[in-house]
């Protein structure tokens, strides 16, 4: 009997895991809605706002072009590495770690420094890199103004020449299924000059282009930042509802094994605890 219990106590406890991996996988789902309406929303003013910004830089004729369009020699690197502050979400995490490598032994004997932003990174990549600042607190209350703070730290960073390239790695959603690790140049702002001079006398710009260009970038990149994270939110909600799903199928099929175990069992007592009365009655009645 005691074997019994315990197979029955494993029912119970798996019950209650295979209820908590259903309560995440919904949850996930409805936390998913809303992440992909941010990115609905954003999107269409993000490609717009980048495409006027390079079309109105190749048409400035400038001796002093904006700095942040300089390409310079590469002498450090910083990647902007964006995960979860939470686990259970299946590889979401790890891809963007080993992808953080992967670039890393690009540069060669140039080590990048990095930029965090959630837990699960900064945790593992603070043990190689250099971390020059971590800011799991985004997720805390997520809002565009948050966002621009760490795109303005990053921008004056660029600006004083501390870094020469700076890169964005994040899971870029694509369904709830799948999550591409994507690597965007964030600065130097990739120059269109293909497009030079396809602003034409269609816009009237006041007080003129390069005004215009100095007020514009900095919301771009904001908005380019807070796109990417609100990407990599989505995917990571996305990751999350499909991980607890396969737990949940799993812990079905663990569930009913153990019931078809515990059956099996409970029979064979049974007719052993029969076989028993029935053999007492024979020697009693011999």
């Amino acid at each position: 009997m005691s074997g019994l219990k315990e197979i029955r106590n494993r029912i119970s406890s798996v019950s209650s895991t295979m209820q908590i991996t259903n309560a995440m996988k919904m949850v996930s789902a409805a936390k998913l809605k809303k992440a992909q309406d941010s990115i609905t929303a954003t999107l269409p003013y993000s490609n717009k706002l980048s495409e006027l910004i390079k079309s109105i830089s190749a048409s400035v004729d400038s001796t002093e072009p904006n700095p942040l369009f300089e390409k310079r020699e590469l002498k450090k690197p910083l990647l902007v590495v964006i995960t979860s502050n939470k686990g259970l979400c299946g590889g979401f995490n790890s891809n963007i770690i080993k992808e953080v490598y992967s670039l890393a032994s690009e540069y060669g004997p140039i080590s990048p420094d990095l930029l965090t932003i959630g837990k699960k990174g900064n945790d593992i990549l603070r043990k190689k890199f250099n971390v020059i600042s971590s800011h799991n607190e985004v997720y805390d209350s997520f809002s565009y103004s948050s966002v621009k703070e760490i795109a303005e730290n990053i921008t004056q960073r660029f600006e004083g020449e501390e870094y020469d390239e700076i890169v964005l790695v994040y899971n870029h959603f694509k369904n709830a299924a799948t999550q591409i690790i994507t690597k965007e140049q964030y600065l130097p702002i990739h120059d269109d000059s293909d497009n030079k001079g396809n602003v034409s006398g269609d816009y009237i710009f006041e007080p003129n282009r390069v005004k215009i260009l100095e007020e514009l970038i900095p919301k771009s990149l904001a908005i380019q930042l807070f796109k990417a994270i609100s990407d990599s939110i989505a995917g990571e909600h996305g990751a999350r509802m499909t991980a607890m799903h396969k737990a949940t199928d799993n812990a079905t099929d663990l569930r009913d094994q153990l019931k078809l175990t515990y059956n099996k069992a409970r029979q064979t007592a049974i007719t052993n605890e029969i076989l028993e009365i029935v053999g007492g009655a024979e020697a009693l009645n011999s």
